[in-house]
């Protein structure tokens, strides 16, 4: 009897730890406001997790104000967070300067890297009608660059950069009526900065015709920015490669999290991705090339999968 009570109570405590081993990981992924398209990307990812591990993964997405944010909450979270944010903006936190002085945190320098998402990516988007097809040509003409965001930001730097500062005429119209602004003739273009393809712009590509100006090695050097090249064909009327400058963006967690929950999040997004860039094609653009702008260190556990997988890697990164 003492016996059977005994294979019983194994039986019983071996069942528990292997329900604890196959107990789900749950992950709360911060990322940007909810009308961003990188929400709708966090979406996703949090969709992939869930489809692509069984449902052993299960991500909660939440919103944010901004990268700067996403970053400042490394000192209250733990080892299931996980957020989005430029490289730049890690190095900044972990030098504590710009907007990080003053507000130093030993925890920053444990933020390690999972894997590249689309970046933020500059579009001087002009009318076929405006005949503008450099940055010279826009001398004179009317252009919108929205208030606030850093595609507005950055668009008025390139302005400066280029000379045009005070040459052109800055339309007083929010980004979100840029395309109805372009088909009425009330601008001749305007500066967007998010993933590629650009909803906005392919919008404005198939109804009212246009041209995305590329910049040149020298324009690209003096903004300080990452080249990009969007190939050829990905907006109606782009019969030519557009070259371009964009901000990376990476996925981030820290040294908190389990390896395998890490080595688990990297294996599945890899996995998942060709789905996800069926559903939209922005995740086309993230390949083993986006790897490259990843500065900083990566997480234990999504290097297991990189090596497993034959990725490249620099040794700053491991």
């Amino acid at each position: 009897m003492k016996k059977t009570l005994l294979s019983l109570a194994l039986a019983a405590s071996m069942g528990l730890v292997s329900g604890l081993a196959s107990a789900e990981t749950r992950i709360t992924y911060k990322s940007a406001k909810s009308t961003s398209s990188y929400y709708q990307m966090a979406v996703q990812i949090a969709e992939a997790m869930k489809a692509g591990t069984d449902g052993d993964i299960i991500v909660t997405v939440e919103e944010s104000q901004g990268s700067v944010q996403n970053v400042m909450e490394v000192r209250a979270r733990g080892g299931d967070y996980v957020f989005t944010t430029p490289p730049v903006l890690v190095r900044l936190a972990q030098g504590g300067k710009a907007m990080f002085e003053g507000k130093s945190d030993p925890k920053f320098n444990d933020i390690r890297a999972l894997f590249p998402i689309p970046s933020l990516t500059m579009h001087f988007v002009m009318s076929e009608d405006s005949g503008v097809t450099d940055f010279s040509g826009m001398e004179g003409k009317t252009i919108l660059l929205g208030k606030g965001s850093f595609g507005a930001r950055e668009g008025e730097k390139y302005l400066k950069l280029f000379g045009l500062e005070g040459k052109v005429d800055l339309a007083e119209v929010e980004l979100s009526n840029a395309v109805a602004a372009l088909k009425n003739g009330q601008i001749d273009g305007f500066v967007t900065a998010g993933s590629f393809p650009a909803p906005n712009v392919i919008e404005a590509a198939a109804s009212t015709g246009v041209k995305v100006i590329s910049l040149n090695d020298d324009q690209i050097a003096q903004t300080k920015r990452t080249k990009l090249v969007i190939p050829a064909g990905t907006y109606a009327g782009q019969s030519e490669d557009i070259v371009t400058t964009s901000l990376p963006v990476v996925a981030y967690t820290t040294t908190a999290m389990d390896d395998d929950a890490a080595y688990e999040l990297t294996k599945t997004f890899w996995e998942q991705k060709g789905d996800m860039g069926n559903a939209a094609p922005w995740w086309n653009g993230v390949d083993e090339g986006l790897m490259g702008n990843i500065t900083g260190k990566i997480h234990p556990g999504a290097l297991r999968y990189y090596k497993e997988a034959g990725f490249e890697l620099t040794p700053e990164q491991q």
